[in-house]
């Protein structure tokens, strides 16, 4: 029988009929596991086999993590253009905004995890590979000065291939910008709190990703500047298998701990609850 055949029947007519819908099946591309698509997202999108975490979108992530009806989205007006005229970059932002229903591939607001008001971030990867051009980089920046402002605890989710090759010498400027942010951040005393998805390389983890107050990350994550076959060629030797994924950098003391999905809400409740109660402490008088 060839492939693909048992999913369709032919009618009287001879005219092939499908018998089975599309978007029933899903298969794990970490252990090639066969499963019924509902069954992978009632598990928050992780393969009940072999624990591989799919990618999230931004909106699907935002809906896992913070309180129901809580989140109010900031900047939302903001949008790239093309600053270098770009070849076909015009056309790709299009097609992207239309794919994933966002203005950008960052989406930020004010919102709670489990009754702790924050400022969150959450990356797109599936808008332009979640990389950082001159919107991104603004986005990021105002959501710090809210939290700097306000008081308010910044959580930022990453996932990105790095900074936007189409707007060059623009994009890299981000990568200070966003670091500045941070600093104020770290100055004014509050929290920061990043959790790494996968993937997060190039740019965007040289700069603020890498520098949070707690560094958190899902397990199996590419968390990486250069890829694996770049640092074969530099090292001259053969690196470990899981080098440069969340295991690894915790091994190596780059990341404080690797969490599962089903843990990250709970987790962040806790931390958030940690440093609500710290603060409070530390307004009292001695």
């Amino acid at each position: 029988m060839a492939r693909g055949s048992w999913l369709r029947r032919h009618t009287r007519n001879g005219a092939a009929e499908k018998t089975v819908p599309d978007g029933m099946w899903s298969k794990c591309p970490h252990c090639a596991e066969i499963m019924f698509a509902r069954d992978v997202e009632r598990n928050l999108s992780v393969c009940p086999k072999c624990d591989y975490h799919h990618r999230l979108s931004a909106t699907e992530r935002l809906a896992l993590t913070v309180d129901e009806g809580s989140f109010e989205e900031m900047d939302a007006h903001l949008a790239s253009c093309d600053p270098l005229s770009f070849p076909d970059y015009t056309e790709k932002l299009e097609r992207d905004r239309a794919r994933t229903g966002l203005e950008e591939g960052l989406i930020t607001g004010r919102a709670r995890i489990e009754g702790q008001a924050i400022v969150i971030g959450i990356a797109d990867f599936g808008f332009m590979g979640g990389s950082m051009g001159s919107v991104v980089g603004e986005k990021l920046a105002r959501a710090m000065e809210t939290g700097e402002k306000e008081r308010l605890p910044v959580v930022l989710f990453t996932a990105s291939g790095g900074a936007r090759m189409q707007e060059g010498l623009i994009s890299l400027m981000q990568m200070a910008k966003t670091s500045a942010a941070v600093a104020r951040l770290d100055r004014a005393a509050v929290p920061y709190i990043v959790v790494l998805t996968h993937p997060t390389t190039g740019g965007v983890y040289a700069s603020f990703a890498s520098l949070g107050d707690i560094i958190l990350a899902e397990p199996g994550a590419t968390i990486a500047f250069a890829g694996r076959r770049v640092g074969n060629q530099d090292m001259g030797i053969k690196l470990p298998d899981d080098f440069q994924t969340s295991e690894f950098q915790f091994r190596s003391g780059m990341i404080d701990r690797v969490v599962p999905r089903k843990e990250m809400r709970p987790t962040l409740g806790k931390l958030l609850a940690f440093f609500a109660e710290d603060r409070t402490n530390a307004q009292q008088p001695a």
